[in-house]
């Protein structure tokens, strides 16, 4: 039997459209279950793949601790009077006599505006000679110029004032409201006083962090532990530098989510739950709730112990599988620890691919159709 024209090219057309589909493949977001644990090490891959539960919750459950050391908290306020070097001090001298060692004949008091204590932590003042002033109050300071001044002038009354220097300054840089260079006074000795004399931070707590760098050690505390724990405002040293910054920290959000980007976390802590909501939730037509996955590389110390083995050497390739159609699904998700550069993926439902499938082959169909209609006419039949 011959078939008419029309139908001959129906059908090769379809076959076509069919083997095309075949040979290439849909369109897709990303590999799906199936080809994520064919990479797992029991088929031979590099990857362990472990379904999520309360086990792998408690030894995943790594955030990082951010505090100062024993070095910082324990060093004492200073003295809101304590001179150190770099400092100035203003001086006045008055003396009981008309024609005064320091004073003029009219006057008998002698104003030294600005004394620059010099980096040894000494000061000059005529006729009383160098003066240790670093490490003394202005109080000694003014016991030392008098006894010293009373061997040449009568009963003389000295007064000394501790100025703001640069010998007792902390730097503030970063996301702080004025940054600069300031002074440890009285109001400002630590950490939480300085920041607040510099107008306070300018971008949310929840992902402030608030380092502090003194010589050659350095520490770093969360904005809001620093409010939370009192043992945390530690005491301010002159020459302190202040960073203020945002938190670094983000995940890559791939498949069937909301959104795919790289996405700064938004709190201190941030679970599976919280990081698939960051996203704009799970797409109602196209994810699978069974297919939530978290790639990592996961240290070896938790990768063992993950695992249950002791054997493992070195950072390995992890991806956690959750759930969320289990019953208790969507607490693993809640306790489940999302950790700075994982790679959350969510798979595609298997109707999503087959409407791709079946809006693929219609369209084709309208094709093959619109391809027989001008072959027929071409052909008139």
């Amino acid at each position: 039997m011959i078939y008419p024209r029309k139908r001959w090219v129906r059908t090769v057309a379809v076959l076509a459209a069919v083997s095309l589909m075949a040979s290439c493949g849909l369109p897709r977001m990303g590999p799906n279950k199936r080809e994520i644990f064919s990479g797992s090490v029991m088929q031979e891959g590099d990857a362990f793949v472990v379904a999520v539960n309360d086990r792998v919750t408690r030894a995943t459950a790594v955030v990082p601790a951010l505090g100062f050391s024993e070095q910082f908290q324990s060093a004492g306020v200073l003295g809101s009077d304590t001179i150190n070097p770099g400092d100035t001090l203003g001086l006045t001298v008055w003396e009981n006599v008309d024609d005064g060692l320091l004073a003029a004949s009219e006057a008998n008091a002698t104003r030294l505006e600005e004394v620059q204590v010099d980096g040894s932590g000494f000061i000059f003042v005529p006729y009383a000679g160098r003066i240790r002033a670093a490490g003394n109050s202005p109080e000694a300071v003014r016991r030392i110029i008098t006894d010293r001044l009373e061997e040449q002038t009568p009963d003389p009354q000295v007064e000394v004032r501790r100025l703001a220097g640069d010998g007792s300054t902390v730097s503030l840089v970063g996301a702080v409201g004025g940054q600069g260079v300031y002074a440890i006074e009285r109001p400002t000795r630590t950490l939480s006083a300085m920041l607040a004399r510099a107008g306070g931070i300018t971008i949310p707590p929840e992902v402030a962090q608030v380092k502090v760098l003194r010589g050659g050690h350095q520490g770093e505390i969360w904005f809001q532990d620093l409010y939370d724990n009192p043992s945390y405002d530690i005491a301010l040293r002159g020459g302190d530098r202040i960073l203020v910054e945002q938190d670094t920290r983000a995940f890559t959000s791939l498949g069937a989510t909301g959104t795919q980007a790289r996405v700064p976390f938004e709190t201190q802590t941030l679970s599976a739950v919280e990081a698939i909501a960051q996203v704009g939730g799970l797409v109602p037509t196209a994810s699978d709730p069974t297919g939530v996955f978290v790639f990592r590389n996961e240290p070896a110390e938790i990768a063992n112990q993950v695992l249950g083995r002791t054997d493992l050497i070195g950072a390995q390739r992890m991806v956690y599988v959750l759930d969320l159609t289990q019953p208790n699904g969507m607490f693993m998700a809640r306790d489940f620890v999302v950790r700075d550069q994982d790679t959350l993926y969510v798979t595609e439902a298997p109707y999503a691919q087959w409407s791709k499938t079946i809006s693929a082959l219609t369209g084709s169909l309208g094709a093959v159709s619109t391809l027989a209609t001008t072959a027929t006419a071409v052909s008139g039949e």
